[in-house]
């Protein structure tokens, strides 16, 4: 709001300097954005206006702020004597120079009008410098007229050229379907049902609330006048300004709530200066439509909690007086005092609105510092919020980094990875943003490839990522789970030359993690439709598939836009099942050992079709009983090719031995190893290379 302080000076008698008055304006809630100074000591102030503010959208509103703070009496702009003719929804002017008909009573409760014969003369310069010093251009006596009430009053109106308007009438209705106007803008627009405008007998010459329509400009060859002075609901002068895209003075005050007993001051305070500049006359009295009138609420406001809010003791006379000064009406009770609120304070609802009010204006400054009693109970710490911290620790421990993808993916891609490949479990979307993001998905692994791939196209070698999110399905609704997709080169060690990602770096980190999550886990071979046959697994824990890993098919890297060649491991668990499978025991800290540990390695031959976690169970079942206790065993090399048939493997386990109380002796140690070595030669063929 660009407030000229000369004109405010026609209202309230401040001798203050403009810098002086924005500063205290700013104490009272009124961020000041420029002072633009002119010249004989006058001055633009460019103040931000709060929302809940519409009455400060206007010269007399910041007079009413201004005199407040500075104590300061306030005079109202002159204005004709009251001469209106009142109706409900329908009225006529007594000439019968115009009718008005209010079709949607809910949109707008009130309309007033006034018709006015026009003389030819120009707009005094006095009105044109206050209109540009607000940033409004001069354009005619009668637009200027409008323009300049709606800058004083902070009420707008509009004026319609009464000779254009079919029938000389006023309708308010709402607009039809692909109904088309033009506004003062030149601009062509089609309106919609929910938008309400005034129309005369044959066509919609306004969209109300926004911005009238060329067919009834106010012109040079304009003779006679129709004042339009309104009030329109504010959620309806919202939603069709942000659905046309066009916001304008009007709708700036409208939608914030203009004062619904101002329409016929506006027209008053507007014949008031037509007279004034010579512009033209009234003929007839105003017309107001104003079916279900509405007064002034009272709020009472109590005494002690003034204090108690405030935390100051305001004497009960400075209380009055800035309510009153505030255009507020204060009578006495028996707690404090009964306030009447006029309608064109939207902000002052309830008691607390009065205290602020009064805290504005004594000053909020005068408030001791002090530092905020607090007294809150620890929130108790949420296990998921825990959990998937520790997963994060765990995966980025690995060398990978965390993304955060789409929630929606294309079908075909939600079809690739639908949950045990059934995609009548897709859940779709019902308005797309395009048919890119046409389903929720079902994993999160279509969106980390994606990702990988970018990532891989530009440049990058070593990518690794992962994601914690929601998944989706129709029966099991909304899922969380964490997923990684890697490639690359594997984290180089010091003993060993560089090599690439493969199925057991992903399974290694799998089971990292569900140790760290204290769930005991068994990978077995799986069919994936996405995965490489024979390098891929399913996570079984608490008896439940909790996850798959593997390695991510060729097909599927090329259709994401990885290079084909590219070997990509992926994993994807769900957290839910993992949480339900955690061990919830107690965790017992075994004493460092005291004696030595024995390694010996043991090599053999078995089939190829047998899984490493068989071995290794057959291995624990054996070392069982006297000997040597096995504290461990390891798998550490696995090779096929010269020297082992077709259809068998090499593996070599590296076993660990060591007892808690004693030094082991060979004999102890090698009475393990044979009963170990003799439980897989007997359960699966075993051979010792």
């Amino acid at each position: 709001m660009k407030l000229l302080v000369s004109w405010v000076r026609e209202f309230v008698n401040i001798t203050a300097r403009p810098a002086d008055i924005a500063e205290t304006m700013a104490l009272r809630g009124f961020e000041v954005a420029s002072i633009e100074h002119r010249d004989g000591g006058d001055a633009v102030i460019d103040f931000e206006v709060t929302a809940n503010r519409p009455d400060c959208l206007s010269v007399v509103g910041f007079a009413r702020e201004i005199g407040t703070a500075y104590g300061l009496p306030v005079r109202l702009p002159a204005t004709e004597p009251d001469s209106t003719s009142a109706g409900t929804a329908a009225a006529a002017c007594p000439s019968g120079r115009l009718t008005i008909a209010i079709e949607e009573p809910g949109l707008c409760p009130r309309y007033a009008a006034a018709v006015a014969e026009t003389t030819s003369v120009a707009s005094p310069a006095w009105m044109t410098t206050r209109l540009q010093a607000a940033g409004v251009r001069p354009i005619s006596p009668f637009v200027d007229i409008t323009n300049y009430v709606l800058l004083e009053l902070g009420h707008p109106m509009h004026a319609f050229d009464l000779d254009l308007l079919d029938g000389r009438a006023l309708r308010i209705r709402r607009a039809r379907r692909g109904e088309p106007i033009t506004t003062l803008d030149g601009v062509q627009r089609t309106l919609e049902p929910e938008m309400l405008v005034i129309a005369d007998e044959r066509r919609a010459q306004a969209i109300a609330g926004v911005m009238g329509g060329s067919t009834s400009e106010v012109g040079d060859a304009t003779r006679t006048v129709a004042f339009e002075s309104a009030y329109f609901a504010p959620a309806s002068v919202r939603r069709t300004s942000k659905r046309l895209g066009l916001k304008t003075e009007a709708s700036s005050r409208f939608e914030r709530g203009a004062d619904i007993n101002a329409p016929v001051v506006a027209l008053r305070r507007a014949s008031s200066l037509m007279q004034e500049i010579g512009a033209g006359r009234l003929v007839g009295p105003v017309i107001d439509c104003y079916p279900e009138r509405r007064g002034p609420s009272t709020v009472p406001l109590r005494r002690a909690r003034l204090g108690a809010l405030l935390g100051l003791d305001v004497p009960d006379t400075e209380v009055a007086r800035i309510l009153r000064s505030l255009g507020l009406l204060v009578s006495d009770a028996p707690e404090g005092w009964s306030v009447v609120v006029p309608t064109f304070r939207v902000d002052l609802l309830r008691e607390v609105d009065l205290i602020e009010e009064v805290g504005r204006h004594h000053g909020f400054e005068k408030l001791e510092p002090a530092f905020p009693i607090m007294t809150a109970a620890a929130a108790a710490p949420d296990p998921r919020v825990s959990r998937d911290h520790l997963v994060r620790r765990v995966i980025t421990a690995a060398g990978m980094s965390e993304a955060v993808t789409f929630g929606f993916i294309e079908a075909r891609a939600a079809e690739r990875f639908a949950p045990g490949g059934d995609a009548a479990q897709l859940v779709g979307v019902a308005n797309p943003l395009s048919a890119k993001f046409d389903m929720l998905r079902p994993s999160l692994l279509p969106g980390l490839v994606d990702a990988l791939a970018h990532n891989r196209r530009h440049g990058r070698r070593d990518v690794g990522l992962f994601e914690i999110g929601s998944r989706f399905s129709k029966t099991g609704g909304e899922t969380r789970g964490v997923a990684f997709a890697w490639t690359g080169t594997a984290a180089a060690h010091w003993s060993a030359p560089p090599r690439e990602v493969d199925l057991f770096d992903a399974t290694g980190v799998v089971e990292r993690l569900c140790s760290a999550l204290k769930v005991h886990v068994r990978l077995t071979p799986a069919a994936s439709r996405y995965l490489v046959p024979g390098q891929a697994a399913h996570a079984l824990a608490g008896g439940a598939v909790v996850g798959v890993v593997g390695q991510l098919a060729p097909a599927i890297v090329d259709e994401r836009g990885a290079p084909r060649q590219d070997r990509i491991v992926v994993a994807e668990l769900d957290l839910e099942l993992l949480t339900a499978a955690q061990d919830r025991g107690d965790q017992w800290v075994r004493p460092l050992p005291r004696h030595p540990f024995v390694v010996r390695d043991l090599s053999i031959i078995v089939s190829d079709a047998l899984p490493a976690e068989i071995i290794h169970g057959t291995i624990q079942a054996a070392a069982g009983g006297a000997g040597a206790p096995l504290v461990s065993s390891t798998f550490f090399d696995r090779y096929q090719g010269a020297g082992v048939a077709e259809g068998s493997v090499s593996v070599s386990v590296r076993l660990t031995f060591q007892a808690a109380d004693r030094t082991l002796t060979d004999a102890e140690v090698q009475q393990t190893f044979d009963r170990i070595l003799a439980a897989l030669v007997a359960d699966h063929g075993a051979r010792q290379r």
